[in-house]
């Protein structure tokens, strides 16, 4: 890979942020961990730099920030409490935790991840939060989605916006969340877990860029979707179902059926997931692998049923 200004700069940053901690054991183990648009995260040892994405106003991540280094228990707490500047760019320093294996499909820690939302969401929010933007991010991903469409008038585009058009205003980032006082991650998923300390220290969650107020059922989303498209296993929902309810987490009713609370963030997160799915194989000129259409199928379900029995577009 090319290294970049931003990359390199951030390379030699992390490098300075480990040693200044650790300087006399430090292995000087270097690695990119991701280099995209949105963000840049680099490691060195055990110290994680992140380079978030170019539109991160500083306003809205320092109270993130700050959330994080208070709950700890549930958060990875970030080395420094603010941010440093570098190219244009918001820096955060963190902890290295060991991230989930993606070849272990088995080992996937849905338990521990339904237990830290329902911790998450039964804190009180800290003051001066913004919104949640798990909505916002749906919204981003149909907008990118309709920019690649003008390349490529792809057969997918229909289905997924009718999905979305079905969507009430909040889901599609239009107008105000129902709820604005509960604490939520904002875009749960198994990459956002990591052991710390690593390799076998207890899970928590990572990435406070769409922490904030809102619909916490937005949290439970992905895996409600994941299970109604068919690539999430009856068994690994209702381990993660019954964990949250355990735990007393506020998304769903403490027994019953769930789908009622879950139906409009699970039907969002299927459209938020094919359309990133579509664009990404119009910019790639390939067709759609087959969990990609499954999620364009689900999409073309949920617009092909009357609204009532939109919670089951997948049954």
């Amino acid at each position: 890979m090319t290294h970049h200004p931003l990359l390199t700069e951030l390379t030699l940053r992390v490098r300075t942020e480990a040693h200044s901690r650790d300087p006399a054991t430090c292995p000087c183990a270097a690695a990119t961990l991701a280099d995209r648009p949105d963000a840049t995260v680099v490691r060195h040892a055990r110290t994680v730099a992140k380079a978030h994405a170019p539109d991160t106003v500083a306003a809205d991540l320092a109270p993130r920030l700050t959330a994080a280094a208070h709950l700890p228990g549930i958060l990875l707490p970030p080395l420094r409490p603010t941010h440093v500047d570098l190219h244009g760019r918001l820096v955060t320093f963190w902890p290295y935790g060991e991230p989930v294996d993606p070849e272990d499909p088995d080992a996937a820690p849905w338990e521990p991840a339904a237990t830290l939302l329902a911790r998450l969401h039964r804190t009180p929010a800290p003051p001066g939060l913004p919104a949640m933007r798990g909505p916002a991010k749906a919204a981003l991903a149909v907008a990118r989605l309709l920019g690649a469409a003008r390349q490529d008038h792809h057969p997918a585009l229909a289905p997924v916006l009718r999905a979305w058009s079905a969507l009430p205003s909040w889901a599609r980032g239009e107008s105000p969340m129902r709820d604005t006082t509960t604490l939520c991650h904002g875009d749960l998923h198994l990459g956002q877990l990591v052991r710390h300390p690593a390799p076998d220290g207890p899970w928590r969650l990572i990435d406070v860029d769409d922490l904030g107020v809102g619909e916490p059922a937005w949290d439970l989303a992905r895996p409600a979707a994941w299970y109604a498209c068919g690539l999430l296993s009856p068994e690994d929902w209702a381990l993660f179902l019954a964990a949250y309810r355990a735990g007393g987490g506020p998304a769903v009713p403490a027994d019953g059926d769930p789908w009622p609370a879950l139906d409009v963030p699970a039907r969002a997160l299927t459209v938020q997931t094919a359309a990133r799915a579509v664009a990404k194989a119009i910019d790639a000129g390939r067709p759609l692998d087959d969990v990609e259409r499954a999620v364009v199928d689900a999409c073309d379900r949920m617009s092909s049923v009357p609204p009532e029995l939109a919670d089951r577009f997948a049954k």
